[in-house]
């Protein structure tokens, strides 16, 4: 589920967007010595994807990964773009690439075959990251971790999984087809109350009352089962001068959806401190996020555990009150001007990273 690019029709209007990303950043590293000629059969899927921010967050990951035997957990592989940058700037990194699509596995599997057995590819949600680092790690421990939240190019680009608004499609948005509950199953069995919460609480939707009613109106008389109709019914249901700023109408409702459907937010929450647990001290976590909901998570479980919980006038420092974290940016970093000009889609990113100074103690 990497954050590989977003449908260019979406970007603009993305709810502080749904992410952004191709990669020139990968062909700036292609003349890296060291670095394997690709396959014919990965150009296009390499050709498909630039990475958001690469260096940056390479340079972030750089002091924890770059040694002999380092081992680096990507969990949102997606098409392949950040791991196959890591791979090519670090020559004796080892890169574990999670992904729950199976398409995007077997995509960066045969983009990334150059670099041999420096590549596993594992097919789950980044939530086992856990059981990842325990499998593939020097003693359940690895030295970096990279998470690029959202939704990949691959599953924005094939109009048939139904992500995006402005093309149209089945109602799916399963980032794993195969699995789970499509997006027009759940607006078919939902209750209307239910259907509010998720349009109000994922997609920040103002309307959210209005358009679950109306869903629940439709349905009595035909399902909604294409991303047209949908986008059409919530088109009606917003009044007319709230149409008329603030982009594509349906783009909160589709979000709403896209995280309900995946669970993205419930898989976050619990990757985070399982994540951290799993680092080496002096190894270094970099998330990117690409809307509100999923950067207050980030910020909020690296910032509790950036914190000394010493109580006031205690002459010492208990082990079990020391921060376990430092951070590694002041507030969220983002894209510069080169970065948008080369990558328009970088935008609405959030950039933040933490190193292990002290084992990870979960902080509920």
């Amino acid at each position: 589920m990497a954050s590989d690019t977003t449908d260019p029709a979406d970007i603009s209007d993305a709810p502080e967007a749904d992410h952004a990303a191709n990669a020139a950043n990968t062909a700036n590293t292609a003349n890296t010595p060291n670095a394997p000629q690709s396959h014919d059969g990965a150009r296009d899927a390499a050709q498909l994807h630039i990475p958001v921010l690469l260096n940056e967050c390479l340079d972030m990951l750089e002091p924890a990964i770059a040694h002999s035997g380092a081992i680096l957990i990507d969990c949102t592989l997606g098409m392949g773009g950040h791991t196959e940058g890591a791979l090519r700037r670090f020559p004796e990194l080892t890169v574990i690439g999670i992904d729950r699509d199976p398409e995007a596995i077997t995509l960066a599997s045969r983009r990334l075959a150059p670099f041999g057995e420096r590549f596993q590819a594992v097919n789950t949600t980044y939530d086992h990251v856990d059981e990842v680092a325990s499998e593939f790690g020097n003693d359940g421990l690895v030295d970096g971790i990279l998470m690029d939240l959202g939704v990949s190019s691959l599953q924005l680009d094939e109009v048939e999984r139904g992500f995006s608004y402005s093309k149209d499609a089945p109602l799916d948005m399963r980032m794993n087809p195969s699995k789970g509950v499509s997006a027009a199953q759940l607006l078919a069995t939902a209750t209307e109350r239910e259907l509010a919460r998720i349009l109000k609480v994922y997609g920040e939707e103002k309307f959210a009352s209005r358009i679950a009613r109306m869903i629940v109106e439709r349905r009595q008389s035909a399902p909604l089962e294409r991303t047209g109709e949908l986008a059409d019914l919530v088109r009606d249901a917003i009044p007319a001068p709230a149409r008329r700023t603030g982009g594509n109408p349906a783009k909160r409702t589709f979000q709403a959806l896209r995280i309900a459907v995946n669970d993205e937010l419930t898989i976050l929450e619990e990757a985070l401190p399982r994540a951290l647990s799993h680092l080496r001290v002096g190894g270094r976590l970099v998330v990117e996020s690409y809307q509100s909901l999923e950067d207050r998570i980030v910020k909020t479980i690296l910032r509790e555990g950036s914190e000394d919980r010493t109580p006031p006038g205690l002459p010492f420092v208990p082990p079990d009150m020391r921060p376990s974290l430092r951070l590694l940016t002041r507030g969220a970093g983002r894209a510069d001007e080169a970065e948008l000009a080369r990558n328009p889609r970088s935008a609405p990113v959030r950039l933040r990273g933490a190193e292990l100074i002290e084992p990870w103690r979960n902080r509920a």
